[in-house]
């Protein structure tokens, strides 16, 4: 597995965050497939989410899964939009979920999600999960019990009031969380304009409490581990400030750690190409108007070019 660019280095609480350049991700450059094996050496994802209200949240999110690189995808969802979401991601195995009298996931689902993680190697869970109660408890049973490699959190997953922090750190596996400015002070139980005024203090305090790469997302993007390692990702404009953009990020993310990257470099790598997606985007169409849906067909060949170019 790749390294690190910088280890054994003590990170200084006051440095300023590194700025992810392509030269940066060309030095730590992802996983690459043997051209003679299978889909199953490029990873396996797990997606959890979805609402009769937000179906197109988890499909946005899955699809990302794929335009990442990742081999298989299995989606968990809410048995009302289990068919829709399968004919939506034909790519994907649907499993259909009971559901609660809200429509959202019922926490009874949690031994089936967990034998899914089981088998993956990242496991997504939030997008398009809107029932609160619901997603706390489904939260209480399924984090302290569960094995995956990987496990990124988002959306409703960070804001249902569940004890993260301590679920967390009884964790086996690693874990992203990719919050928005507004979650984040939930997370941490301040003000959002405490956030803002300092977002990368945020994202180091989160991610020091909470033992998980720390992804703030933002008009410039503050990633950070929990040693204090921080870097800000600067690609990107105002048309990412979109519904659904915050579903493919944390799609794109979780299709790269399946492929066997690191939580820092899956971070680091789904930002930029995020960003660097809706770049493209606002040259060719305007930076206003392009839908989330759209940034994802611009990945796969932004993956390419930087593995394609020297290092820099």
């Amino acid at each position: 597995m790749p390294k690190p660019l910088r280890r054994n280095v003590e990170v200084q609480a006051d440095a300023k965050a590194r700025e992810i350049t392509p030269g940066v991700l060309r030095r730590w450059p992802l996983p690459e497939p043997d051209e003679g094996g299978d889909k199953e050496g490029r990873g396996r994802a797990l997606v959890v989410g979805g609402a009769p209200e937000l179906p197109g949240a988890i499909i946005l999110a899955a699809t990302a899964v794929l335009r990442a690189g990742a081999g298989k995808l299995q989606i968990a969802t809410p048995e009302s939009i289990a068919l829709a979401i399968g004919v939506a991601v034909p790519e994907a195995l649907v499993v259909a979920l009971p559901q609660a009298r809200s429509g959202g996931i019922d926490p009874r689902a949690a031994d089936t999600i967990l034998g899914l993680a089981a088998g993956a190697e990242a496991t997504l869970i939030g997008p398009g999960m809107v029932d609160e109660s619901a997603t706390h408890a489904l939260l209480e049973r399924v984090l302290p019990r569960l094995d995956a490699a990987t496990l990124i959190l988002d959306a409703k997953a960070l804001t249902c009031g569940f004890d993260t922090a301590h679920s967390l750190h009884g964790f086996s596996g690693s874990a992203i969380l990719t919050p928005h400015a507004g979650e984040m002070a939930s997370l941490l139980g301040i003000d959002k304009a405490e956030v803002s005024a300092d977002p990368l203090g945020a994202a180091r305090r989160a991610a020091r409490e909470l033992g998980a790469i720390v992804a703030l997302k933002g008009a410039e993007t503050q990633i950070a581990a929990p040693d204090g390692e921080a870097y800000a990702n600067r690609t990107g404009n105002v048309g990412l400030a979109t519904s659904g953009s915050g579903d493919t990020l944390a799609g794109i993310i979780t299709g790269l750690a399946a492929r066997g990257t690191s939580p820092l470099q899956a971070a680091l790598w789904g930002v930029y190409l995020h960003g660097a997606a809706g770049e493209r985007l606002a040259k060719r169409i305007g930076r206003l108007g392009f839908l989330a849906r759209e940034l994802l067909d611009e990945v796969p060949a932004l993956m390419a070019e930087l593995a394609g170019q020297r290092r820099g």
